[in-house]
């Protein structure tokens, strides 16, 4: 019987570099676990902006790496605000039925500050919300109003732990184990090295931001790499596997040149921003000038970027909210070791959703599961196709177009190690 302690990861892996291995180094060692379980964004980020490279390629990695297993988040949680994005992660994590703990990396290096925020957000949504909303109604974007609402209730609270980015994903972890009712156990680590945006790349740990950056203009970035992930990310960006933002660009320009109107209907293009869209895309010349052009002090450029991903993808503000309302609807099974395989088998038994590791046959699985809730069925099959729409742009934004057909997700098996 594979019996071991297991600990969730909450990933990108964009690329995955020094200090993600620092993270999974340190996360087996402060919670005892013997194995890893990474939960990884696909195609799309956080931030908006899409993968350096292919999910795929990325999994490689982690598994390279030493993580035991990596599922996919399903692009709504994926591509969308801290809160979001946590709960997606939190309830995969959760949904797998195995794994003990969850840790991730912060600022402040320690649990406690980042309970007592979470429990105040918890217990004092409604006078938050309430307060946020007044200041987004005179301009103030939605990071800096909640942050000045909350130290306006809380001022003992320090600004700089309410500010800090790897500080708000954790907190907003610490809020959805809480919300969901999670026997998971969190635990944190102090972030090493460059900041979240930094692009200092004078230690060894330097931030995603940074190599990606050193990668556009064509620098050495071997140093900041594990070894066991170095090779495979040079062989993929040497296939011309790598994002294009040209290709990106273009891509958006195809929709955003269009009649304003068919904007009006993409998940969080409100207040006029459709017409900002496409005055800024009049004039731009690439996807950065594009994205700059459009932000302003109400709208921030993470948020911007994540509405130019929802116009590539045409992610309905219906579809969208369905998908938010209900959660993850299946686990998608992206690569693992052998460790990994055994975590599944154990899962077998335990796991509340259904496990997608052939996309071929996803349908039949989703059907089966949801047999006695069609509606259910619906919606799951409508997050899946969502996912594959994602695939299949994705692969139009790559340096060299494959020649190979858009539809990848049917074609990628799950990657082993």
């Amino acid at each position: 019987m594979f019996d071991v302690r297991i600990v969730g990861l909450i990933t990108e892996y964009n690329p995955f570099h020094n200090g993600h291995l620092h993270h999974l180094q340190e996360s087996l060692r402060v919670t005892g676990a013997d194995a890893s379980v990474a939960v990884m964004s696909g195609h799309f980020l956080q931030r908006g902006e899409p993968a350096l490279v292919d999910k795929w390629v990325r999994t490689e990695m982690a598994l390279a790496a030493g993580v035991d297993l990596v599922l996919e988040l399903p692009f709504p949680f994926a591509c969308n605000s801290a809160p979001h994005f946590a709960m997606g992660a939190v309830k995969t994590l959760d949904a797998l039925g195995v794994v003990d703990s969850l840790c991730f990396g912060s600022e402040v290096g320690e649990l406690s500050p980042l309970k007592t925020i979470a429990q105040i957000l918890i217990e004092n949504s409604e006078a938050i919300a309430a307060g946020t909303r007044e200041l987004l109604r005179n301009g103030v974007n939605y990071p800096v109003a909640r942050a000045e609402v909350i130290s306006e209730l809380f001022p003992r609270l320090s600004p700089e732990t309410l500010a800090s980015p790897n500080n708000i994903l954790g907190i907003e972890y610490l809020r959805a184990l809480q919300s969901s009712s999670s026997i998971i156990q969190p635990y944190t680590i102090p972030r090493l090295g460059s900041g979240y945006h930094s692009t200092d790349v004078s230690t060894p740990i330097a931030s995603a931001t940074g190599v990606r950056k050193l990668i556009a203009e064509g620098d050495t970035f071997d140093c900041f790499l594990p070894r066991a992930c170095l090779n495979i990310l040079k062989v993929a960006l040497d296939e011309g596997k790598g994002l294009d933002s040209g290709r990106l660009f273009n891509s958006l320009q195809t929709f955003l040149l269009q009649e304003v109107e068919s904007l009006r209907a993409v998940y969080q293009v409100v207040d006029g921003l459709e017409q900002r869209l496409v005055d800024a895309a009049m004039t731009s010349t690439t996807y950065e000038e594009l994205a700059n052009s459009t932000k302003s002090r109400q709208w921030t450029l993470t948020r911007i970027q994540r509405i130019l991903s929802y116009v590539l993808l045409q992610v309905s503000d219906a579809e969208m909210r369905g998908f938010l309302q209900q959660g993850p609807m299946f686990l998608r099974l992206l690569g693992s070791t052998e460790r990994g395989r055994q975590i599944m088998a154990r899962a077998r038994s335990k796991k509340t959703l259904p496990v997608i590791s052939d996309p071929a046959r996803a349908k039949g699985t989703l059907r089966k599961f949801y047999r006695d809730r069609p509606g259910f069925c619906r919606l799951a099959e409508q997050m899946l196709n969502c996912d594959s729409r994602a695939t299949r742009l994705y692969g139009l934004l790559q340096a060299t177009q494959q020649k190979v057909h858009r539809n990848q997700d049917f074609f990628h098996s799950v990657r082993q190690a």
